[in-house]
């Protein structure tokens, strides 16, 4: 999560995308853990429901703290399936599992993935592959190959590969579009033999962000906004323009320091950075764009609690205008169907409470995102 104050920071952002990894290696492993558990007392006939989760977060919370690195420990404590989690630990140790010696295993693991992906985040900063992010968003479509690329151990040294072909008058783009057609023909042949789908079902964040948020923009079917790592890697954005897009918001809304954090902070701001980053590309005045956001503050009103899902809709709503239309001939931040938008809220509740936005409400209508034509590069 990049809040005010945090930003500029490129070892703190790498830092906690890196132990944002090492909770995602523990999560994976306390999922196997658990399965089994299950399977062996399935096999006796007993197997066991998991303990109430505040039951459970308060049997394992101290032993937690006491054998996982600080980082690490504060990290899986303060995501959402913590309580989760702590109900799969205290079954394990209500199965006879010794925690204090399995868990001291699995924090090795864990520091170990979190000091890789620190590693490889310092590699990147160092040797700098900000421009050839930016060419595979212009030029490979989202899904798992481009995915795979930004996300790959050896993408400095694929970036640095590429920038050498460039520096030789070799046609990156063109290379770029025959491997990520080999790339697909792999993914689909691997997928096969691990008997899983290679064309995956949209996710949930993929079909809750449909509409206005996703127009003309490549945003993959597997969308996943839960991890805000891994969503700014499927969009192609960089932490470097990540940051800059975020310390433009700063810019634009002086003084407003609160809204600027849950802005930030909302679960689909990487869709906004994507847009701010196609913009960017298209040369489009995007800070320009975002002066709206004070020019026009019915965003404003409505429940607290949906004042960040407010700015998301409203921070797209100004950057998708034209250039001249003025803070007051725009759609304006409808609260109704703003809030029938927001991911935090029950799909049957949601549903219920569309039917009470307005019907010329400019951003409710739903669609699939298309994927814009390539653009020329520019020289950064």
């Amino acid at each position: 999560m990049t809040t005010p104050g945090q930003e500029g920071d490129p070892f703190a952002d790498a830092m906690r995308e890196a132990v944002g990894t090492s909770v995602e290696a523990w999560r994976l492993m306390m999922a196997v853990a658990d399965a089994v558990r299950r399977y062996q007392q399935r096999k006796k006939d007993r197997e066991a429901d998991l303990p109430p989760a505040e039951e459970a977060v308060n049997e394992v919370a101290s032993t937690v703290r006491n054998l996982v690195p600080p980082d690490i420990s504060a990290a899986l404590m303060g995501g959402a399936d913590w309580p989760r989690m702590a109900q799969q630990m205290a079954a394990l140790r209500r199965a006879g599992v010794d925690l204090d010696d399995v868990l001291p295993r699995m924090a090795e693991v864990a520091v170990t993935v979190r000091d890789s992906v620190a590693e490889n985040a310092a590699r990147v900063s160092r040797e700098g592959t900000g421009e050839w992010e930016c060419l595979l968003r212009e030029t490979l479509p989202a899904g798992p190959v481009r995915e795979a690329i930004l996300s790959s151990p050896t993408w400095p040294d694929i970036a640095a590969t590429m920038a050498r072909l460039d520096e030789r008058g070799v046609d990156v783009r063109g290379i770029l579009a025959s491997a990520h057609n080999e790339g697909v023909g792999v993914d689909r042949a691997v997928a096969r033999v691990l008997g899983a789908n290679a064309a995956p079902a949209a996710s949930r964040d993929a079909m809750l962000s449909y509409g206005p948020l996703t127009t003309s923009l490549d945003a993959p079917k597997d969308l996943d906004l839960s991890d805000r790592a891994r969503a700014l890697r499927q969009l192609a954005i960089s932490p470097a323009e990540n940051e800059r897009y975020g310390r433009w918001v700063q810019e634009a809304m002086p003084g407003r320091e609160q809204e600027v954090g849950l802005l930030l902070a909302a679960r689909q701001w990487p869709l906004v950075a994507a847009r701010m980053a196609k913009m960017e590309s298209e040369g489009k005045p995007v800070r320009e764009h975002l002066t709206r956001l004070m020019k026009d503050t019915s965003w404003e009103r409505g429940a607290s609690s949906q004042l960040g899902v407010r700015l998301v809709v409203a921070a797209n709503d100004a950057l998708r205008r034209v250039p001249w239309e003025g803070a007051g001939s725009g759609s304006r931040v409808n609260a109704v169907a703003a809030r029938s938008r927001s991911t935090s809220m029950d799909p049957t509740e949601r549903r219920a409470v569309a039917k009470g936005a307005a019907p010329a409400e400019a951003l409710v209508a739903p669609h699939r995102p298309e994927s814009a034509p390539a653009s020329n590069r520019k020289t950064r």
